[in-house]
């Protein structure tokens, strides 16, 4: 998971980014509204913390900007101003989901977990075709030149995630959050292993692999 916090606070930023790292979230800092913006508008976070106080530019005018440019990505709006008004302003801006400072961690994590969870829409069609590798979403079911491929729910869990930012180079540390887990091993092997599983039920021996490896970054579905 990759998150942007958007905050003029430099003590509690680093705190927030070091706690987010333990949990293995990436995290990218702003410290105004404006450099917030910029970096929001790449579309490249799973989750903004946005503070509702800022230089520049205040967050309410950050969070309507990004859904005035179409820009969905969840909002969890950080504030000291917690009275009823100011909450429902910012939710109305388009902002996700409040919370007020100060705030437990261990609430924050579980927002943030919230939050991913309800952002989990596909991107893809619902059919995805690779080659003559056909996923279907809706149904979950794979077949290679029509015929049923059978997987494990975890091999599916992979490949659906896969299927759904097709074309997407997606790291390890992404596959093995979203499909194993905040507790799984990030030292293991594990998300390998599993994509050689995938690729020994799918690929053709005389073809190039439906997961294309990109080197130091990550696997993508489909060719480059």
């Amino acid at each position: 998971m990759r998150i942007l916090l958007v905050d003029d606070d430099p003590k509690l930023s680093s705190i927030v980014q070091r706690v987010l790292a333990q949990e293995r979230i990436e995290t990218d800092l702003a410290d105004d509204g404006e450099a917030g913006l910029d970096l929001a508008l790449s579309g490249a976070y799973d989750a903004i913390l946005l503070d509702r106080l800022l230089p520049k530019r205040d967050g309410v005018s950050v969070v309507r900007a990004l859904r005035d440019e179409g820009v969905d990505t969840p909002v969890l709006m950080l504030t000291a101003l917690g009275d009823l008004d100011e909450r429902v302003h910012g939710l109305d801006a388009g902002a996700d989901d409040y919370l007020p400072k100060p705030f437990a961690f261990a609430e924050l994590l579980a927002r943030l977990r919230a939050l991913a969870r309800r952002s989990e829409r596909p991107i893809a069609p619902e059919v995805v075709d690779v080659g003559d590798v056909r996923i279907d979403l809706a149904r979950r079911t794979v077949e290679r030149a029509g015929a049923p491929v059978d997987l494990s729910p975890k091999e599916w869990s992979l490949l659906e995630l896969l299927a759904r930012h097709r074309g997407q180079i997606l790291s390890r540390d992404q596959m093995l959050e979203r499909v194993w887990g905040f507790d799984a091993d990030p030292q293991g092997n594990v998300v390998d292993l599993y994509i050689h599983y995938l690729r020994r039920k799918l690929d053709r021996a005389d073809g190039p692999s439906v997961i294309r490896t990109v080197r130091g970054a990550g696997y993508a579905l489909g060719p480059g």
